[in-house]
């Protein structure tokens, strides 16, 4: 499965987390109403759950790729 994510590309896949962590940015972005409506305990409509997913999947991509990418990257130390 990793396999697949260390393949995206970076730079499109930051461009698109962002937009899509953004989205829609008027009035606010859903992925900070959702996480306040969770911090206030009032996440509880499916539709509201999914939508926290929708929005913030691609910011768990985006880390498990940066992550592989410095443990990939960063030297071995055999102390």
């Amino acid at each position: 499965m990793f396999k697949y994510i260390d393949q995206i590309p970076l730079g499109p896949l930051v461009i698109i987390t962002l937009v899509m962590a953004l989205a829609p940015f008027v009035p606010e972005p859903h992925l900070l109403e959702k996480i306040r409506m969770l911090s206030n305990g009032g996440l509880t409509k499916g539709l509201d759950i999914f939508d926290l997913f929708w929005h913030s999947f691609l910011i768990v991509i985006l880390a498990t790729r940066l992550i592989r990418l410095w443990r990939l990257k960063k030297p071995e130390n055999d102390l």
